[in-house]
């Protein structure tokens, strides 16, 4: 009996180190994976910054005398606490409608991941109809 219960508690010291072996392990691909849905979720918010830049861009032009500078500034706007490039603003009448299209860069500057994905080009399109002066 003293053998077997020696033998169980050497065991468990085993088992406490194997623990640490394997989360040793492990954590570099949790903090990979993080570092990964991090930077999805930066991309994923500058989709949604170029979107409403471009909204607001063309909600500007189709009220204004001067559609292309109204767009212009509007997007400027809302893109100016951004921290985000903006490549170029379009905008296009037809005499009916307005389209703003906004175009933007970001960078992958998150640790690790940037080298495994490249920058990321935004591209959002609004067409609005234009309002009587």
């Amino acid at each position: 009996m003293r053998c077997s219960a020696g033998s169980d508690h050497r065991r468990d010291g085993l088992d406490r180190g194997q623990a640490v072996v394997e989360l040793a392990l492990s954590l570099p691909v949790v903090f990979v994976l993080l570092l990964g849905i991090v930077q999805v979720a930066v991309v994923v918010r500058d989709e949604l910054v170029v979107q409403h830049a471009a909204r607001e861009g063309a909600r500007a032009a189709s009220v204004s005398a001067t559609p292309a500078v109204a767009a212009s500034t509007a997007v400027a706007r809302a893109l100016q606490h951004t921290g985000l490039g903006v490549v170029s603003v379009r905008t296009s009448a037809t005499g009916v409608d307005i389209r703003v299209t906004v175009s933007a860069h970001t960078p992958t500057d998150v640790p690790l991941i940037g080298a495994f994905v490249g920058d990321v080009e935004h591209t959002a399109t609004v067409v609005m109809a234009l309002e009587p002066p």
